[in-house]
């Protein structure tokens, strides 16, 4: 949504977040439009959004406390690589989001490296290998219904001012504006 404030394209982007909250399309669709809609953008818009967008306070805190403590973190998003990578300079182990090309634009969305509630699993599957680790031992944060399947994997799950979609299948829910909140769910929990 950021990007799209900064392109001006606000209205035809909250259109396509709830064509896709609906179900009407998925995520190649939304991706391509997304793409369509963005042919303009550059690293500049991209640092711009990433500066203005609305994040929860405490993330750097809650990323330095599970890295003191010798655990991993990562963020596995529907948002484009090119902006959720930025979130390893806050301390996340690791950051992936749809593959998008190179900005500014000048090759096609490549559907197989659009991310999915299935992809999300597989990527998180295969960094609990890479850091030693079993999808046991995850914690899940979400919001909507593209962490769904991720939910269903881990035995400890956070669903963080999450949609109508994680109803039911989170093990804790946190309504509010500090990631620190919510960490305490689980730390208290455990």
């Amino acid at each position: 949504m950021e990007i799209s404030r900064q392109l001006g394209l606000e209205a035809e982007t909250v259109a396509l977040d709830t064509a896709i909250a609906s179900g009407r399309i998925g995520p190649p669709e939304y991706a391509a439009q997304v793409y369509g809609l963005w042919k303009e953008l550059t690293e500049e818009h991209v640092a711009a959004a990433f500066t203005a967008a609305p994040w929860l306070t405490g993330i750097q805190e809650v990323w330095t406390e599970i890295r003191e403590a010798g655990d991993y973190c990562a963020v596995i998003s529907l948002s484009p690589s090119f902006f959720v990578e930025r979130l390893t300079q806050w301390g996340a182990h690791a950051a992936f989001g749809s593959r998008f090309p190179a900005l500014p634009f000048r090759e096609p969305v490549d559907p197989a490296g659009l991310m999915s509630s299935a992809a999300k699993v597989r990527i998180a599957a295969g960094l609990c290998t890479e850091f030693g680790v079993g999808l046991t031992d995850c914690v899940a944060y979400g919001d909507s219904l593209s962490d769904k399947d991720l939910f269903e994997v881990v035995p400890v799950s956070v669903a963080v001012n999450a949609d109508r979609h994680l109803e039911g299948r989170a093990t804790h829910t946190y309504t509010g504006r500090d990631l620190w909140d919510a960490y305490e769910l689980v730390r208290r929990a455990r």
